[in-house]
């Protein structure tokens, strides 16, 4: 196999970023955070005061932001018009806005189609990538030969959440009324709504340390690419 796509999609504070991230990294590939690219285009709205509970307002500046997302697993990043807004980004009221924005079809088609174009060069040039989000095995990348799906408990998620964050600091009861809320926007929204591939393997990652995750996200790996190629480099 030339070249290898990992699709992990799941609900916040699944475990998402960190596992990618060690996946990309264990095997020698790029990475890419979805997620990030969305929020980066609500932190650009808010501070261009669009009005977000206007689809129509939030279609007509989707193409406005210029987005630079970074694919190096040991140091991700994403810039708005050569702004580093890779801190920024995480804020609550970042998070309270994203799902908002990222069910607009304009949003969603110009960054699917951004991140289809940095799947296809990371393949051609890195030998593959692992990409996060929430809909890359079912609109983003559905032809992916390995698809994970992470689950967690809100309880677990929101605990996980509290502990990753270094921007603002609420109740981890907060924060979990918070994840509840975006998993019901993000699951019911009318255009790529979180979703489990048929094809993928859930994990439900509640009970389970990062490094036991990482190793059966790479044992599906080899699973996939060793009948196929008769090798993995690790």
């Amino acid at each position: 196999m030339e070249s290898l796509v990992v699709a992990m999609d799941g609900p916040s504070g699944s475990g998402k970023s960190s596992v990618s991230r060690a996946v990309a990294s264990e095997l020698g590939v790029r990475y890419l955070d979805t997620g990030a690219m969305y929020r980066a285009v609500t932190w650009w709205m808010l501070r261009e005061g669009v009005d977000l509970n206007d689809p129509v307002a939030v279609s007509a500046a989707a193409d406005k932001p210029t987005l630079c997302s970074g694919t190096d697993p040991a140091d991700p990043s994403i810039t708005v018009d050569g702004i580093d807004v890779s801190g920024s980004i995480r804020s609550r009221e970042v998070t309270g806005a994203v799902s908002a924005v990222s069910a607009v079809p304009a949003v969603r088609t110009r960054l699917v189609a951004m991140q289809q174009a940095i799947i296809a060069r990371c393949c051609a040039d890195d030998g593959g990538i692992v990409v996060e989000g929430r809909d890359i095995g079912t609109v983003v990348a559905p032809q992916a030969p390995v698809k994970m799906y992470l689950t967690a408990s809100v309880e677990a998620r929101a605990g996980r959440r509290n502990a990753e964050t270094t921007v603002e600091t609420v109740p981890v009861e907060v924060t979990r009324d918070e994840l509840a809320r975006r998993d019901q926007l993000d699951s019911t929204r009318a255009v790529a709504p979180l979703a489990r591939a048929t094809d993928a393997i859930e994990l439900d990652t509640t009970a389970l340390s990062q490094q036991q995750v990482v190793d059966a996200v790479l044992a599906q790996v080899r699973r996939v690419v060793e009948p196929v190629s008769g090798d993995l480099a690790h």
